[in-house]
């Protein structure tokens, strides 16, 4: 984190100078995509709940079932607590509910309330909430709890809200903040407190003990940091991670999450069951083995895009499913989901609705008065929207993607469609060219491509230098890379895109997948940033990603740079912001022997004196982890020159900044 802050400070001396007036472009270059770099999140390896979602409690709704890690009978992270050998028991119900979307709640029927001779005041019947893996928590921070309970005997209940530190076995946990709550309304009534912990614990558990016998119901148990990012309920850290990516656009919920993925369409994402209040909200078992609260939605992903100055891009399902469900992976003969074609208009109507929901004007739509009811009465200004994901294109996914496609677009002709080459996109898949052929038959705006490959591919491979120039439509390179997480991974991507940003006039975005894991928790490797309770590591590929995100601009420059003995393990981009009347030169050397690279920058009038250098170097197979973080961007300034030689270092990559 020492190097992530570094780093952050040098780009933030520099953003003042944003406000300069523009420069014009000199002769000689090519205009390029100035969104290249962005990010795509998808709740895997336990993203959401347990990781950008601040929310401490898991499972405060009690909605997890046996499929979805349940252990404890009363529900995962949950279990029983009688101290002073109280005595009762638990009822899962579903009768009466919050809200129908969030039917499951807890009964506690109290019996007895005693304190027992070798216990020093600790009494009740209730539960013990373990968190994930625990609870980080800090002395002197403020953490509010909160949960919906009714009483269902009528009578007043006690109920002691305590942050604790297990101490062992026969040992009183040890106590870092209390609260007790009088629980006197027979309907479901949300009850809060405020919780300021004496001392830090890295391994805290919530105790929810009722302290008068009777029976109480409790539903949407939460414990909640009071310091997120920018106030919006997510982890502070881990959005600063990205946003010390520099990323131009957020794709978003998924991924297979978006249509089910191996689980079948049943489990399909859908954008309205995860707006308005979080106990209205209807969860989902999460495609890859786990369970969605549904507390990070689509509202917190839009003002999450908002928080970063990200171009929002949400998918959509488009009536077909995940050629992975039902056994499907792989064989190309396997019959998708797909729903009958005189349903599809539910589905296009979730996409226009969305439109709304997201840009229209609260008094006159209904679902523009929904954002504004949550809190953010001015429009998203979304400009993108994805429709459907890695979905084989099959007959039946062309019939429906085609009818979805010309509904929005007659719809909202403003808004910029992207759709899906399916998985492996590398031409000669079928997938692939089928993607394609249907593209350039509707004139479709943007085509997202996926491809994970071995660390060679992205060393040797230029995809894009033969693409036709003509197309009308663009790549978005949404899912890719390299299959380790080293030194020399993270070249061979950096080599990648050197190619795609010279490419930028036919591909239009890129994100890096997937972008989280957390530890003890990790369902795909390599990933860009990993995360426990209290720790980020970023790896190799991380701190490339950010080159690239920091060092976006609209003119690419092929002539500027000659580097002595090439191979195609260098690489090399010189690429102007005329915006922010930056320059960038980018150096890839992915060999163990030194180059030396030759610049000639004279074209770029009125540079400044100083320019900075960031290096990222060492050993090919060096990697970042838990434990120790070897690769970090090593900063310097130097002397600016319309003319200079530069040494690569083997197993590097190079970037210097100038100031026009």
């Amino acid at each position: 984190m020492k190097h992530l802050l570094l780093f952050a400070a040098a780009v933030a001396a520099t953003v003042g100078l944003n406000a300069q007036k523009p420069i014009t472009a000199p002769a000689g270059g090519k205009a390029i995509s100035d969104e290249l770099i962005g990010i795509f999140f998808e709740d895997i390896s336990s993203s959401a709940d347990g990781g950008l979602n601040a929310e401490l409690v898991q499972n405060g709704s009690f909605e997890y079932n046996p499929t979805e890690h349940d252990g404890w009978g009363a529900g995962t992270a949950w279990k029983q607590i009688r101290p002073g050998h109280s005595l009762g028991y638990l009822e899962t119900r579903m009768d009466t509910p919050i809200h129908p979307n969030n039917p499951t709640y807890m009964r506690l029927n109290v019996e007895r309330v005693k304190e027992y001779y070798d216990y020093t005041g600790w009494k009740g019947f209730g539960l013990q909430n373990d968190g994930f893996e625990g609870m980080s928590v800090t002395v002197g921070s403020n953490y509010t709890f909160s949960a919906f309970c009714r009483n269902a005997d009528g009578a007043s209940k006690q109920l002691r809200v305590a942050l604790v530190e297990p101490q062992g076995w026969g040992k009183d946990p040890k106590l870092l903040a209390e609260a007790v709550v009088e629980i006197a309304s027979q309907e479901w009534q949300k009850y809060e407190a405020v919780l300021t912990p004496n001392a830090d614990s890295r391994n805290a558990v919530l105790q929810l003990l009722v302290l008068t016998t009777g029976s109480m119901d409790i539903d949407m148990v939460s414990l909640f940091p009071q310091d997120t990012y920018n106030g919006h309920g997510l982890r502070r850290d881990l959005v600063q991670a990205l946003a010390n990516l520099h990323p131009k656009f957020m794709r978003f919920p998924g991924g297979c999450v978006v249509h089910g993925g191996g689980d079948g369409f049943w489990n399909t994402y859908r954008w309205k069951t995860t707006i308005g209040p979080k106990e209205q909200r209807r969860q989902l078992k999460n495609t890859w083995g786990y369970h969605q609260s549904m507390g990070l939605g689509y509202y917190e992903y839009f003002q999450l895009c908002e928080d970063l100055d990200m171009q929002p891009l949400p998918i959509l399902p488009c009536g077909v499913s995940c050629q992975g469900a039902n056994g499907g992976w792989g064989m190309r003969g396997q019959a998708q989901d797909v729903v009958p074609m005189s349903e599809m208009d539910e589905w296009v109507q979730d996409a226009l609705d969305l439109i709304e929901w997201a840009n229209g004007d609260p008094a006159t739509s209904q679902w523009a008065k929904m954002r504004a009811d949550a809190g953010h009465p001015a429009p998203f200004n979304l400009k993108y929207l994805g429709i459907g994901n890695e979905e084989r294109i099959s007959p039946e996914f062309a019939e429906r993607f085609k009818y979805m496609y010309n509904k929005v677009r007659a719809a909202h002709p403003e808004i910029v469609i992207v759709g899906t080459a399916g998985p492996g996109s590398h031409p000669g898949n079928p997938d692939f060219d089928n993607g394609w052929k249907l593209a350039e038959e509707i004139e479709l705006p943007i085509l997202d491509e996926h491809y994970y490959e071995p660390r060679d591919y992205f060393l040797t491979s230029r995809q894009y230098d033969n693409y036709p120039r003509d197309r009308k439509t663009k790549v978005y390179l949404g899912e890719y890379a390299a299959k380790d997480k080293k030194l020399i991974d993270a070249l061979a991507e950096g080599l990648y895109l050197l190619h795609v940003e010279r490419n930028g006039d036919v591909v239009a975005m890129t994100s890096y997948a997937p972008l989280f894991a957390r530890k003890n928790a990790t369902n795909w490797n390599p990933d860009l940033i990993y995360f426990d309770n209290e720790r980020t590591y970023l790896t190799c590929s991380y701190y490339v990603q950010q080159m690239f995100g920091q060092s976006s601009g609209q003119w690419y420059y092929g002539d500027c740079v000659d580097i002595a003995d090439a191979t195609e393990l260098q690489g090399q981009s010189v690429v102007l912001n005329t915006k922010t009347r930056r320059l960038y030169v980018k150096l890839c050397n992915a060999s163990g022997d030194s180059k030396k690279a030759t610049l000639d920058l004279r074209r770029f009038s009125s540079m400044k004196k100083q320019a900075t250098k960031t290096v990222l170097v060492g050993q090919p197979e060096d990697e970042n982890n838990y434990e120790q973080q070897p690769i970090a961007p090593q900063i310097s300034t130097i002397k600016a020159s319309g003319k200079a030689t530069i040494d690569m270092a083997p197993y590097s990559m190079t970037m210097i900044e100038y100031q026009l």
